[in-house]
């Protein structure tokens, strides 16, 4: 009874755990925070913030998701994507003497996780999980693909033991980088050689095997036992004591905070076509109920805290996820343990891990960002859609030569467009009837028809100002093409849902015409709603009442009745 009573107080992550599933989530967890707590690190120097700021967000977010989300298994902390996106944002406010890697630096980070769990609460509130929907599937493979090659340049000088040079753009790091080839680091380039071949070789034969934690080890142990510091230049202390609680002055928050607004806004996207893509695709795998506003809630109150403790914006992070469901990891008891592993690094082992060589933090990131180059997904686009692909590809671009803001408004224009796309131009067919009554669908093409004097027009959109006119010049086009006087045009409505004011005009034209030819214009499949917006709109008055029909079926049979054959 008092097992019972705890349960209904647990939050709708941890509803109806079970005891049998702790040693399979504890375990899952311990394994989950050997792969998070290097990448997470990796993270910060990413959004160049210090260390620490990338472990943090392993731990309070974590565990206020957990407490707070709905899915069961959905890893939130630092990420690749978000992180770029924040670099790039604080770069370009242009605040006269505002560093990498600073102080200063993540109090803007730390500003805009504010704002993110802000704009994600506002979401909430609104349920406005849909806008992740704006990030189709092929333009997420390409802003990612993107941001993996902005990554991984971003890593080679460090792999080479190469200094950083102060230039933008993918192609100038790069001459940057063959420019200075004469003064290659070798024994950095060893430790990063070793890092990418022992990353590459375990994640193809022994995937399990926590290899990124293995190296970080090794590494520092090599570093400490033969005092490798002299020659190999490490990350430096790790300050990664009680996190501070700081923003930037509110004179320069009030002057950038459009430009704040934009970044933010560009993080909400991610997180919401991120995050609600791997919650929902884990809980589909598993059977368990999907709650994606629940989640935004959840992330909401994680961005937030992020920013209350030292670290910056947190996402859903597919792989790490992968990881927990790989493990056999059940519920988010195994995100909590990551937190407390985490939170054991943080307390213990901050000293050490100073001593990790820049190289092969270097190697760990540079594998990250290949890894977000999806070349299957671009693979499976291609064969499948064409123009998808391109939308893809020029997405990549737009991150690649204008930056991961732009390109995140890039992607989202294009999804846009590829709606418009759709809707503007829409599948169109004459609907014609088989020897044993089967439908054939065959594309609008002059000349075509159902059967003699019968024309069944099918418009797979809305009826819209824009399309409108596509749609009259079509079925115009069959009327005087058709190979038999046409005696009815009946429209195909069972895709048709509303009808806007500008159509309407179209629509009723259109009847007129039809009548002026001597046919009968038919509707069949009308939905309520859409027979609302069109007594709206007075277009069923120039409809008789017999002929609307339930469906194209009944709609030809009362043609054959009407009009007998031979």
């Amino acid at each position: 009874m008092a097992t019972d009573r705890l349960r209904r107080f647990l939050p709708p992550a941890l509803s109806g755990y079970q005891r049998s599933w702790l040693r399979a989530d504890v375990l899952a967890g311990a394994s989950l925070a050997a792969v998070a707590i290097p990448e997470a690190m990796g993270y910060s120097s990413i959004a160049h913030v210090p260390f620490g700021a990338g472990l943090y967000s392993l731990i309070v977010p974590a565990i206020v998701f957990a407490l707070v989300g709905a899915s069961r298994l959905l890893v939130v902390g630092a990420d690749s994507a978000t992180a770029a996106l924040l670099a790039s944002g604080i770069a370009g406010l242009g605040v006269v003497g505002l560093q990498r890697d600073s102080a200063e630096w993540l109090a803007w980070a730390g500003l805009i996780a504010l704002v993110t769990g802000g704009l994600l609460l506002i979401a909430w509130v609104l349920k406005l999980g849909f806008l992740g929907d704006f990030l189709s599937t092929s333009v997420l493979v390409g802003f990612l693909a993107g941001v993996g090659v902005l990554v991984l340049t971003e890593q080679i000088p460090g792999m080479l033991g190469l200094p950083k040079h102060d230039v933008t753009g993918v192609v100038n790091k790069w001459i940057a980088v063959l420019g200075d080839l004469r003064d290659v680091h070798w024994p950095a380039m060893v430790f990063a050689g070793i890092t990418l071949v022992g990353l590459i070789a375990v994640k193809r034969f022994r995937p399990s095997l926590p290899m990124p934690i293995m190296v970080v080890v090794g590494s520092i142990v090599a570093v400490m036992a033969f005092d490798l510091d002299r020659w190999v230049p490490t990350i430096g202390p790790v300050d990664a004591g009680v996190p501070s609680i700081r923003f930037p002055p509110l004179s320069e928050v009030v002057a950038h905070f459009p430009t704040v607004l934009t970044i933010s806004f560009g993080c909400l996207l991610v997180i919401l076509a991120q995050s609600a893509a791997t919650a929902r695709s884990f809980a589909q795998r598993h059977g368990d109920a999907v709650d994606v506003n629940r989640d935004i809630l959840g992330l909401s109150a994680a961005n937030v805290s992020a920013a209350l403790t030292g670290s910056f914006v947190v996402n859903g992070s597919p792989t790490k996820t992968a990881i927990v469901d790989q493990q056999r990891g059940r519920t988010q008891v195994a995100n909590l343990t990551m937190a407390m592993v985490t939170l054991l690094v943080v307390a213990m082992a901050s000293g050490p891990l100073g001593q990790l060589p820049d190289a092969v933090l270097a190697a760990i990131v540079f594998v990250v960002g290949v890894e977000l180059i999806d070349w299957r997904g671009f693979v499976r686009i291609w064969k499948i859609r064409r123009v998808e692909f391109v939308i893809a590809v020029l997405t990549t671009g737009a991150v690649i030569g204008f930056g991961v803001l732009t390109g995140i408004v890039a992607a989202m224009v294009m999804s846009l467009l590829q709606i418009n796309r759709r809707q503007y131009r829409p599948e169109r067919f004459v609907v014609g009837v088989g020897d044993h009554g089967q439908r054939r669908y065959q594309s609008v093409k002059p000349g075509r028809q159902t059967m003699p004097g019968l024309i069944v027009f099918r418009y797979d959109a809305d009826l819209f100002y824009a399309n409108v006119g596509r749609f009259s010049d079509d079925v115009i086009g069959l009327i005087k093409a058709a190979p038999d006087p046409v005696r009815w045009l009946v429209l195909d409505c069972s895709v048709i849902s509303d009808v806007d004011y500008s159509a309407a005009t179209v629509l009723r034209n259109l009847i007129d015409y039809v009548h002026s030819v001597g046919a009968h214009f038919v509707l069949a499949g009308v939905t309520p709603e859409l027979r609302e917006s069109l007594e709206t709109a007075r277009v069923m008055a120039d409809v008789s009442a017999d002929s609307v029909y339930p469906g194209v079926g009944s709609a030809v049979r009362a043609f054959e009745a009407a009009y007998p054959a031979g």
